[in-house]
């Protein structure tokens, strides 16, 4: 019987098309990144390796053999960030759909409230929504709050010169989680030239985990909103429910990424540290 289903066509459809979506995955992640160079840089040995062998090219062979040893060390070494970071939305529900994280925005009205208020006063904001991933490593180095989401709190939380204003507020299931929350950056140099660091944590804490980013500019006063690495910018309030609810309904129905375009550059250079 399985002999049967081994020596199967199908199976070596299945085996093909395994391979097609694991080298278009391997596409994706390196495509527009430092790590395609490197990518390069060994289908040159490859090549350099076939040749030497081809040719009877001995020590030439031997030397390619240690280089592509060491150039795996060096990958795994240099491009740990961007390793971590597709080891992560491997495990993610946008990866295989097996998770799933909250329907319904939590507190929604009293965030709406809080962020239309922070944007008219100017008070710079970084709100971060757990989702499936949980965030306790980094609500253990904030300021542990446990408290109710309300307008009120979140405006005197992120109001200068209060003690927690400098930092993200973490919330998690119907609460206030912590503040003072120091949020990784993004390890995207592009985005240094255009993106102040309250809007490069957005985006280095929603690469790492399934979170939802809301930002208010404490300069523009705009406002924006980061999911899966991605950024929407200048958006209104209404602009905001709109994206949150896509990215609800997204998940709900676990459909695919959708694009999501990007606003021009504002050159907001508001810290988080």
């Amino acid at each position: 019987m399985w002999e049967g289903i081994i020596t199967s066509p199908v199976i070596d459809v299945l085996d093909i098309l395994i391979v097609a979506f694991l080298l278009y995955r391997l596409i994706v992640f390196i495509k527009d990144t430092r790590v395609i160079q490197m990518f390069l840089g060994l289908g040159f040995l490859l090549v350099l390796s076939y040749v030497a062998s081809a040719l009877g090219m001995i020590i030439v062979g031997r030397i390619i053999d240690t280089l592509q040893t060491v150039w795996v060390i060096a990958f795994i070494i240099i491009f740990q960030p961007e390793l971590r970071s597709a080891l992560t939305a491997l495990g993610l529900r946008r990866g295989f759909g097996f998770m799933r994280g909250g329907d319904e925005i939590p507190a929604e009205q009293e965030l709406m409230d809080a962020v239309s208020r922070m944007s008219k006063r100017g008070l710079g904001a970084l709100i971060v929504i757990e989702r499936e991933v949980r965030l306790n490593n980094w609500i253990k180095k904030g300021v542990v709050l446990d408290s109710e989401i309300t307008a009120a709190t979140l405006e005197a939380i992120f109001t200068v010169p209060g003690p927690l204003h400098d930092g993200a507020v973490i919330i998690s299931g119907d609460k206030i989680a912590a503040a003072a929350v120091i949020l990784p950056i993004t390890e995207r140099e592009e985005l240094g030239y255009v993106l102040g660091t309250r809007h490069r944590a957005a985006i280095g804490i929603s690469e790492q985990s399934d979170a939802i980013v809301i930002v208010v500019s404490e300069e523009k006063r705009s406002i924006s909103v980061c999911h899966d690495g991605e950024i929407r910018r200048g958006l209104s309030m209404e602009d905001l429910q709109i994206e949150l609810e896509r990215i609800y309904l997204r998940q709900r129905k676990g459909g695919k990424k959708g694009k999501t375009g990007e606003a021009p550059a504002t050159g907001d250079t508001a810290g988080t540290t």
